[in-house]
């Protein structure tokens, strides 16, 4: 576990929720709207695929100032073991890059120094939207990363779109029995993951946006 402090990563932390808010106001036009995309997942019990369509919601609405997406601090917290970090830091600069901005936990770049690693972990689980667990050999080695793993599962046991696990390198068979009732994406292409992963993140915040709506109506 030390290795997590023996790096620092250059990269600025994520902007602030003030800084994201005028930013999409400045950049979105109420005319824009987001493309349809498709989402395949495969199922450790059936291995099938399926597709889900996003729902016509522009990243104007989950980027409005009154977006319950601003409720927390991070978009995605990243769950990953050290030899991943490469791998890792590809997808963060991916999902920060896209136009809605999205605001990653990446625990070598965005833990406080000095602070206790359970402590920082446990407050970005808390404080993030969604947790992208990268599972590969090294994570199912690392005690560590099962920490981590059920950390997120204990601040959402029904998944709901939440917890998404992504197996690279890694046999069907070894999948953790833990997540047996959530869909998985299988890392096949990179660039296809990547995308995959950014449009369950988008849809999980458009649904989220949905369900404030209606309570308020």
């Amino acid at each position: 576990m030390a290795g997590w402090f023996r790096r620092l990563l250059h990269k600025p932390k994520p902007s602030s929720v003030e800084s994201l808010k005028s930013s999409h106001s400045a950049s979105s036009s109420p005319s824009s709207s987001s493309s349809s995309a498709k989402s395949s997942s495969s199922s450790s019990m059936s291995l099938a695929t399926s597709s889900i369509s996003l729902s016509p919601v522009s990243a104007l609405d989950i980027s409005a100032s009154d977006s319950p997406r601003w409720d927390k601090t991070y978009d995605v917290c990243i769950c990953h073991s050290e030899g991943d970090v490469e791998l890792v830091e590809e997808l963060v600069s991916y999902l920060e890059g896209q136009p809605e901005s999205f605001r990653c936990f990446l625990q070598l770049r965005d833990a406080v120094a000095g602070s206790a690693m359970v402590t920082e972990l446990c407050d970005a689980v808390q404080n993030s939207h969604c947790w992208v667990m990268l599972i590969t050999p090294g994570f199912l080695q690392d005690p560590w990363c099962r920490y981590q793993m059920h950390q997120a599962l204990a601040e959402a046991p029904m998944a709901n779109g939440r917890t998404i696990p992504v197996l690279k390198d890694v046999d069907r068979k070894d999948y953790p029995r833990e997540l047996w009732n959530i869909y998985y994406i299988y890392m096949a292409l990179k660039e296809k993951t990547f995308r995959q992963i950014r449009d369950t993140v988008m849809r999980y915040l458009q649904d989220l946006c949905r369900s404030s709506t209606k309570r308020m109506e």
